[in-house]
């Protein structure tokens, strides 16, 4: 005889009863918790760790403020890896800036970013682990030489970033630059990292003791998950537009040629810069002694040339000092292949190697010559001599007469960009394309009839680039050389920019993190109530759980005090609230008064 309906249905209320049991017990994953608590603490065996008591806390005050130090150094750890990060643009200026205090070359920025990401990645897993520790419900005791290393860590980030911020403050515009097309995303991630973090926080939160420290916690999780959501409110990109209204890629300017292919300032860099397909070149020039002028950023010739084994006793003299023939012996390539500032030497072929390792420093006439050859423009930073130079007073001068006279350029190839004597330049020469490095107001450029602004790349302003540019006034950018800030560039209205890296410039066919306002709210919100709808899930399971373990089912629902029982299982430790009927359960067992088990029964077998 089979059974009858009124057993069937006894015995699937067994089978739920049992269900809703092993949800509602806690399972200590032994191993999981033990490889936790060893990473962190170094408490890989059991009796080292211990659970965090209902209603207390996690941790001690000396592991509290262990916590909070480590929450911390997170915090300036990440500020300090993405500014320096961001920064990436002008690596190349910062190790040159070295290398003149110095005296010798390395990859500090370089060296700079890998120690950053490994501390931060360092950090990053120490508190990952310390949630992770607390989902479990263990108590937190942080390792001492893990305090040693968030010290260092911590010391690190505010000193880097104090120094960085005293020797070069202005990458800090940078930062607020990368904000307009990272922050979408940035909000996507913060919005995720507290979702995640709601699920510990949801059970530390339920079995807290006290109103007020409820309260309080709750409601500061809530302001700081409010103010996250609604970050978007206060965004600004430009790369957020609406379809059709994005106007051409920039132009690309070299740099002082293509200085990542080649020699920078050589004949051998501005021609790589042609045959990559740029507008224009951009130079510096200088006047020798005997007057001729010549291409040469720096005020000296050391960082650039072997004037320390031809000249030894005038590495320090001003460039313009040297006479053309004393220019003429020096190497002006090789120092590209040992130093490889930009790390791209390996890129050239053989003949391209052996061609920059005999670059010779280029004359200015030489270099016009080639822009006329190629139809580009050029524009150049005129340095006036230093005292005690015969061409002193006349460096403009004999400047325009290497234009007129002794090259085959045209005047309208030339972006005129020195101010001084601005006027007379302009009534020798009118066709002179006068351009201006100084932001200024519409009427005033037109009145100096400038017909461009070349402006560092941090003042970047899609609404002043728009009002100039209704002046017919365009706009050149330098220095841009990474696709996200030439992306910002050409979102913002750009017309033209100076680059170092024209090879990979030319290649992107449309700026990164362009979207349209509908697909940027669709992201946002989409992103907050998913986030709302997790959270509250979160929420209300841990309330589920923490009220099922508080209240045992059965003929009658009890709580003793609020005590806990441990109920060893085959796999794991688990708890829940003593019940008065516990006999009824299962075969209780002894009790050993000094352990932290009260009693152990069995399962009910169906």
């Amino acid at each position: 005889m089979g059974p009858t309906p009124v057993t069937l249905s006894r015995l699937r209320l067994g089978r739920l009863r049992v269900v809703r049991r092993r949800l509602l017990q806690r399972y200590e994953h032994q191993p999981l918790v033990s490889c936790l608590a060893g990473l962190y603490g170094c408490q890989w065996r059991r009796y080292q760790r211990t659970r965090a008591p209902p209603g207390g806390s996690c941790c001690n005050k000396v592991e509290c403020a262990s916590v909070a130090l480590l929450v911390v150094t997170f915090g300036l750890t990440l500020v300090f890896l993405y500014f320096w990060s961001e920064a990436q643009n002008d690596y190349n200026d910062f190790d040159w800036f070295n290398f003149g205090n110095t005296g010798f070359w390395f990859p500090w920025s370089v060296v700079l970013l890998i120690i950053a990401v490994v501390l931060f990645a360092y950090i990053s897993s120490l508190l990952m682990l310390a949630v992770c520790l607390l989902s479990e419900g263990q108590r937190l005791y942080l390792h001492w030489a893990h305090k040693i290393g968030v010290l260092v860590t911590l010391t690190f980030a505010i000193v880097a970033t104090a120094v960085l911020s005293d020797l070069w403050s202005g990458e800090w515009s940078t930062l607020l630059l990368s904000f307009q097309v990272t922050a979408p995303y940035l909000h996507v991630g913060g919005v995720l990292m507290m979702t995640a973090l709601s699920w510990p926080i949801a059970l530390h939160f339920f079995r807290m003791t006290g109103r007020v420290r409820r309260a309080a916690a709750l409601g500061l999780f809530l302001a700081l998950l409010l103010a996250l959501y609604l970050v978007p409110l206060g965004m600004y990109s430009p790369c957020i537009k609406e379809k059709g209204t994005l106007g051409p890629a920039p132009t690309l300017i070299g740099h002082r040629g293509a200085p990542m292919l080649a020699p920078e300032n050589t004949q051998m860099s501005f021609e790589k810069a042609v045959e990559l397909g740029v507008l224009g070149l951009e130079t510096d020039v200088t006047i020798s002694y005997d007057g001729v002028p010549f291409l040469m950023h720096d005020r000296t010739l050391r960082r650039t040339t072997n004037v320390w084994e031809v000249f030894p006793n005038r590495t320090e003299e001003p460039a313009a000092m040297f006479s053309w023939s004393e220019l003429e012996q020096l190497n002006a390539g090789a120092w590209f292949l040992s130093r490889d500032p930009f790390g791209t030497a390996s890129l050239l072929d053989t003949a391209d190697r052996v061609r920059a390792q005999n670059q010779s420093v280029c004359t200015l006439r030489a270099f016009l010559d080639l822009a006329a050859q190629h139809g580009r423009l050029v524009i150049f930073d005129l340095y006036r001599p230093p005292r005690g130079h015969p061409y002193r007073d006349t460096w403009i001068s004999r400047t325009l007469e290497v234009i007129h006279n002794e090259s085959s350029i045209r005047s309208n190839q030339v972006l005129w960009l020195a101010p001084e004597l601005r006027e007379q330049v302009q009534e020798l020469d009118p066709d002179l394309q006068q351009i201006s490095g100084s932001r200024s107001s519409v009427e005033e450029l037109q009145q100096k009839e400038i017909t461009r602004l070349n402006l560092h790349y941090s003042s970047m302003s899609e609404e002043q680039i728009s009002n100039y540019a209704a002046a017919n006034i365009s706009t050149n950018l330098y220095v841009v050389s990474q696709p996200w800030l030439y992306s910002l560039a050409w979102c913002a209205g750009a017309h033209s920019v100076t680059t170092n890296a024209p090879q990979v410039l030319r290649d992107l066919l449309h700026p990164l993190f362009l979207m349209t306002p509908e697909k940027y709210r669709l992201m946002w919100l989409l992103t907050d109530v998913v986030s709302a709808v997790l959270i509250f899930v979160f929420f209300s399971f841990h309330w589920w759980r923490e009220r099922g373990l508080a209240f045992c089912t059965g003929s009658r629902q009890t709580q003793e005090n609020g005590l806990y029982s441990k109920f060893r299982t085959e796999m794991s430790d688990v708890w829940s609230v003593s019940s008065v009927h516990a006999h009824a359960e299962g075969r209780s067992l002894p009790v050993t008064p000094n352990l932290s088990v009260i009693s152990e029964v069995q399962e009910p077998s169906l």
